[in-house]
């Protein structure tokens, strides 16, 4: 298969740029991600509404990546329970090599087609979840493996991936792929591709929490309270939906009841 995430860049000689060339190149590059993934939108439509369906049920969202991709399904798994107020297993990121591996490359980790599956095995994965499989080339072992494992158990199955017609998409329910082109650097596929597939992400969750009834209008009215920043825009946000002009009352609020949520429901009830 001929893979654009492998072409060569559309630049030559990036050591000889000045710094300012360095940066204006890459962001012109750059520009280029959010039109790919706009050309995506009726494929990650359809991931959304069916992984929506399978955790409005009680399912749960793995996803399964090496490298990158799979430091960027942990990121994002990560930020659904401050984001939020989901619990912290609604939402499961998973890296080829384990934990080591978020912070430091482990050899070979990705090239075993059946570890994915034992690794969501220990999750007591079962067909009501969904499994996203995170691929820039569409060609890890790792995740086709865990695709085609996790579909042979009933699994829904959806695949993010930057190359047309890859084997992550073949082996994928809902496939998605956002084709954004050479990289900057060849092959580097952190960068745009990365990029891409951390839009994605964004877009999925997102979508699918505010259909799970976790935003009320624009406000994120389950978020944890873990910081002072967070506490301050909750007690705005009590004293907006219930008409309290005290800022310390709305607080006492907040620190009583814990959310946004249940706050505003235990005043107006």
């Amino acid at each position: 298969m001929n893979k654009i995430t492998e072409s060569d860049s559309l630049y030559r000689h990036l050591e000889k740029m000045s710094t300012r060339e360095l940066l204006v190149n890459i962001n012109n590059e750059d520009k280029k991600v959010p039109f790919a993934v706009e050309k995506a939108i009726p494929q990650i439509e359809k991931a959304v509404d069916a992984i929506y369906l399978r955790m409005k049920n009680g399912g749960r969202l793995f996803y399964i990546g090496a490298g990158t991709s799979g430091r960027l399904g942990i990121v994002d798994a990560s930020e659904i329970p401050p984001t939020f107020g989901a619990p912290y297993d609604l939402v499961i990121g998973i890296i080829a090599g384990g934990d080591e591996a978020i912070r430091k490359a482990v050899e070979w980790a990705e090239d075993d087609p059946h570890q994915a599956w034992k690794d969501m095995k220990k999750f007591d994965i079962d067909s009501d979840d969904f499994v996203i499989g995170i691929a820039a080339s569409g060609t890890t072992p790792y995740v086709i493996g865990g695709l085609a494992d996790a579909r042979k158990n009933g699994v829904g199955t959806a695949s993010i991936s930057c190359n047309p017609n890859s084997r992550v998409s073949q082996n994928a329910d809902f496939p998605i792929e956002v084709i954004v082109g050479p990289e900057f650097v060849t092959g580097s596929s952190r960068m745009k591709a990365g990029t891409a597939q951390k839009l994605v992400l964004n877009m999925i969750t997102t979508s699918v929490m505010i259909k799970m009834g976790h935003v009320e209008d624009n406000k994120m009215v389950d978020m944890q309270i873990t910081n002072e920043k967070l506490r301050d825009r909750g007690t705005k946000m009590i004293m907006k939906k219930t008409g309290i002009r005290d800022y310390r009352e709305a607080k006492e609020l907040l620190f009583k009841y814990g959310s946004v949520r249940e706050a505003v429901r235990r005043f107006k009830s």
